[in-house]
């Protein structure tokens, strides 16, 4: 039975990277490749970052019924395309899906066993640092995507785990942990694999409330460059 894993997080978290490694060093996994209608990004290539299609195209597969959850981010839509479930389904993998909290509620509600993961930044300075240091938004982008994460992580309470990105090696380690243990649960070998388990569960919601309150009160209140 495929699990389909939901990972959402904040632009500039560090997710990409974090679930790049993931793919890369754990097998079995089916990545699911978003569809959205911006426009590529520097060396960003058509079927690798995203599919790029027109608002018209998009449009059209939502009257169909193509994808499993969509929404409007910023004047674009993004979308995940049921077809990629169907294919982890037919060859036996595991779906990895990397989507924002619109999208994660959607999949939440279609598929309530899928497990949630919300990669949350060690406060918003650090988030801002990394947003600049990215050098591709421009001074009123970076605000907006301040405040969007500002809102973006009052929904943690709504996912499974929570996996603070200060160290990427030690959140690798943890989202592999994770993967096993849910994996060892609906197989039904949780004996064979007690190690994965108690290691995912340091980050299970109920054991990170304490670390998580000083990061969400680093975002409050948001204020713009002006000061307003």
């Amino acid at each position: 039975m495929t699990t389909v894993f939901i990972i959402s997080a904040p632009s500039g978290s560090g997710k990409s990277t974090l679930v790049n490694e993931t793919l890369r060093t754990v097998p079995g996994l089916e990545f699911s490749v978003s569809y959205t209608t911006r426009e590529p990004r520097g060396s960003e290539k058509n079927g690798r970052e995203y599919y790029f299609v027109a608002r018209d195209e998009f449009e059209a597969m939502i009257r169909k019924d193509e994808f499993l959850e969509s929404a409007l981010v910023f004047g674009n839509y993004y979308g995940t395309a049921r077809r990629f479930l169907q294919d982890a389904e037919e060859t036996g993998r595991d779906l990895l899906l990397d989507i924002d909290v619109q999208g994660a509620a959607q999949i939440k509600k279609k598929i309530p066993e899928a497990v949630s993961v919300f990669i949350l930044p060690p406060d918003r300075k650090k988030l801002e640092e990394r947003l600049r240091n990215r050098g591709q938004d421009s001074e009123q982008v970076i605000q907006r995507r301040l405040a969007t994460a500002s809102r973006e992580i009052e929904n943690y309470s709504k996912y499974d785990y929570i996996l603070v990105n200060d160290r990427l090696e030690e959140s690798i380690e943890a989202l592999r942990s994770i993967i096993q243990a849910e994996r060892s649960k609906h197989s039904g070998s949780e004996s064979t694999n007690t190690e994965a388990i108690r290691a995912a569960e340091r980050y299970r919601l109920e054991n990170v409330r304490e670390r998580v309150g000083p990061i969400l009160a680093s975002f409050l209140p948001v204020t713009t460059s002006d000061g307003r």
